[in-house]
């Protein structure tokens, strides 16, 4: 299916790997230019590198910059060099951030201020940013990465489900304020999904949970939690939450705004 954006820009956090990588390539695949942000340079470096392979010819389509989007400038640097580099911004993909295991009896205020830094404070400035170029064209799409715990929330994961519930709050707010300049917003509620920020901050969490798990490998532990918790028996793939933040970022969708899509395999949990 043409996805019917070639040309368009599109700028997309958190996308040194994992999900955010995945939606990079989706973007690029269809003939967006896309800036990638991530905190790591090295890391991001070798991202754009990758990105420039697949796009055969099209190296120049792919920019990366090094940014923490927690900081209070970094909204405005981000959407300046978007503007600056390829001349416009079309499509913004709030992916950074990453899950925290914990309840709210053992969460710190730092715990609270890091991730709320992260996944919500950065997302507001970035749209607020964004919008006055989406709306100077009469069209604009953002999609906001959360979790299907914003939606079924888990005791277990208390900072990141309580922040997913005030995303989908975000994303529908700002989606009814923007729909008259032709600018679409959703959310994806992910669920279990096989990246290396989950296994690096999940898997430690159900290791110290389930002493069944204790002599199973990471991608054992992966598999067999997501077994349980997943109708379809399986984790998903950043590839498959790319194809839909691809379609929702598209021309193609054109009645589509204000809802919290769940990719979580039929899942009402997440753990």
């Amino acid at each position: 299916m043409d996805l019917e954006i070639q040309g368009k820009t599109a700028v997309v956090t958190g996308a040194s790997a994992g999900i955010g990588f995945a939606v990079a390539e989706e973007l690029l695949a269809n003939g967006t230019r896309v800036l990638i942000i991530a905190r790591d340079e090295g890391r991001l470096a070798d991202a754009a590198n990758k990105l420039a392979l697949t796009a055969a010819g099209r190296a120049s389509d792919i920019v990366a910059l090094a940014a923490d989007v927690s900081k209070p400038q970094s909204a405005q640097l981000i959407v300046d060099r978007a503007i600056e580099t390829f001349g416009g911004l079309d499509i913004l993909v709030n992916n950074a951030g990453r899950a925290h295991a914990g309840g709210l009896l053992t969460s710190t205020d730092k715990d609270w201020e890091d991730m709320t830094g992260v996944k919500l404070t950065s997302m507001r400035r970035l749209c607020k940013a964004a919008i006055p170029h989406m709306q100077k064209r009469k069209w604009g799409r953002i999609v906001n990465m959360s979790s299907i715990g914003g939606i079924y929330p888990n005791p277990k994961l208390f900072v990141s489900h309580v922040l997913s519930g005030a995303i989908n709050n975000l994303t529908k707010s700002l989606a009814l304020e923007v729909a008259k300049d032709g600018i679409l917003v959703n959310a994806i509620g992910i669920g279990a999904v096989a990246t290396d920020n989950w296994a690096n901050n999940m898997v430690p969490a159900v290791r110290r949970a389930r002493a069944d798990f204790a002599d199973l490998s990471d991608d054992d532990v992966i598999a067999r939690i997501s077994a349980e918790c997943t109708p379809v028996g399986r984790a998903g793939s950043a590839r498959e939450i790319a194809a839909i933040a691809a379609f929702l970022s598209s021309n193609r969708n054109g009645f589509v705004t204000g809802d919290t899509i769940e990719a979580s395999g039929g899942a009402d949990r997440f753990m």
